[in-house]
């Protein structure tokens, strides 16, 4: 019987991205190691910390960012960048309107890719922000020094058995044992990081979703009342962390968010 390849490094999150989950994956290793043969699903994948963290054999990597997952694609490929790569705000600038100009176009996936990536790297604080035309409109980052990449050939082999999607959760083609771990947009008032937005009503949607799925599902998300509430009555499991980030409070205070950890099959 023939031994899986499995791959013994961990490659780092290609993306500058807010709200990353790198700091979460010393919490999912317990439950994934004890289903790593299974395939990884991701409905919102995101900067892709999690999947390079756990470093699955096989994954199903989905997010409504058309760009983000174009991106990826072309990763898997073995990207090489041969654009202009500078952190200058002219430039930047104008590769954003180039970008915005290209994004969509069939013939331009490969420059979009390219792109995306300069635009990530140099814009504002890791924001992938959208408006609702479809336009990128990070402003330009104030970084002193930008350590640009333009080789991601090491990538390709591990990334050679993930697939990747850009469609609504619930067009996924999920099978029975698949493991999924959900991270969509915080329950905020802010959820544009894509065209079409994420409000509770999808949050909803997607609780009831994750409830069906006859395999392991974890779900993480800012401990809401209201977020609280829809998991209870669904009957995940809960667990909280405090997440690596502050928000203000009265005054001068500050203090840590409250990540949740939605739990079933697990």
């Amino acid at each position: 019987m023939a031994v899986k390849k499995q791959h013994t490094h961990t490659l780092k999150p290609p993306l500058k991205w807010a709200g990353g989950k790198r700091w979460l994956i010393q919490y999912l290793q317990y439950y994934w190691r004890q289903h790593k043969e299974k395939r990884l699903v991701e409905p919102f994948c995101g900067g892709l910390s999690v999947a390079l963290g756990l470093n699955p054999e096989r994954a199903l990597l989905n997010d409504l960012n058309p760009a983000l997952i174009n991106f990826y694609q072309h990763l898997k490929q073995g990207l090489v960048i041969d654009i202009e790569m500078v952190n200058n705000e002219k430039v930047y600038y104008k590769s954003r309107d180039t970008f915005n100009r290209l994004n969509g176009d069939p013939a331009s996936k490969l420059m979009a890719a390219q792109l995306f990536y300069y635009l990530n790297r140099t814009g504002y604080n890791g924001l992938c922000r959208f408006n609702k035309k479809g336009g990128y409109n990070v402003p330009f980052g104030r970084y002193k020094t930008i350590n640009y990449q333009d080789d991601f050939s090491h990538y390709q082999p591990v990334l050679s058995q993930w697939q990747f999607s850009n469609v609504d959760f619930e067009q996924l083609k999920v099978a029975d044992d698949d493991f999924i771990y959900a991270d969509p947009p915080y329950d905020t008032p802010f959820h544009q990081y894509s065209q079409q937005g994420f409000d509770w009503d999808d949050q909803e949607r997607l609780a009831k979703w994750l409830s069906r799925h006859p395999g392991p599902v974890i779900l993480s998300n800012q401990a809401t009342d209201r977020v609280l509430k829809l998991y209870r009555k669904l009957g995940f499991r809960l667990r909280f962390l405090d997440a690596p980030r502050l928000i203000s409070c009265k005054g001068n205070e500050r203090q840590a968010v409250k990540e949740v950890l939605a739990l079933k099959g697990l």
